[in-house]
């Protein structure tokens, strides 16, 4: 039987390249809406965060996610981060 293959994204904050399933994906849809993409195929740019607190922390401090995205990221986004990982 042949072995599926893992696909790998990198975390936009660590930069390390971690199992697609090991990442949260964070998504500026089409309409300019910033988005937690929990299935991983939502339309529209994405970027990828290891699920770790101390990364949302520092992404939401070092203002990563609005230059990956290209859009300004509501406080939100950043709370119901938190909140998954609960």
């Amino acid at each position: 039987m042949k072995t599926r293959k893992i696909p790998m994204r990198t975390c936009v904050v660590t930069r390390e390249k971690l199992p697609k399933g090991e990442l949260i994906r964070v998504v500026r849809t089409p309409e300019g809406e910033v988005i937690i993409d929990e299935t991983g195929k939502a339309n529209g740019r994405g970027a990828y965060l290891k699920k770790d607190k101390e990364v949302f922390l520092k992404a939401k401090k070092n203002k990563i996610l609005n230059k990956q995205l290209e859009v300004e990221v509501p406080d939100k986004v950043f709370d119901d981060l938190n909140d998954l990982l609960d």
